[in-house]
């Protein structure tokens, strides 16, 4: 049974997207020398931020490909597989 998570006010729920484990050369990458990957594709986004009692929009969708800070957000674990709640101002970019 999948979990449903609507994620609340300027939230947004991120799944990083994994880097390859080997390099252009051929060196294979174990996981303990990995860094955390910092793009990751939006999977919910909130209903916005509010403001003087109206809601402003996020500027991000579910399906956007993501840059984000290093340290940003709170680790969760949906379905067994990792996932990220972060706000919008931890948003750095939209990769187009």
């Amino acid at each position: 049974m999948a979990t449903k998570i609507r994620p609340l006010h300027d939230r947004v729920i991120v799944k990083r997207i994994e880097e390859e484990g080997k390099t252009k050369g051929g060196i294979i990458i174990p996981d303990t020398a990995k860094e955390k990957p910092q793009e990751g594709r939006v999977v919910a986004v909130g209903p916005g931020r509010h403001d003087d009692g109206k809601v402003i929009p996020l500027g991000v969708k579910s399906g956007d490909k993501i840059l984000f800070g290093k340290y940003s957000g709170t680790e969760i674990k949906l379905d067994g597989e990792d996932h990220l709640i972060l706000r919008e101002d931890d948003i750095l970019g939209v990769i187009e």
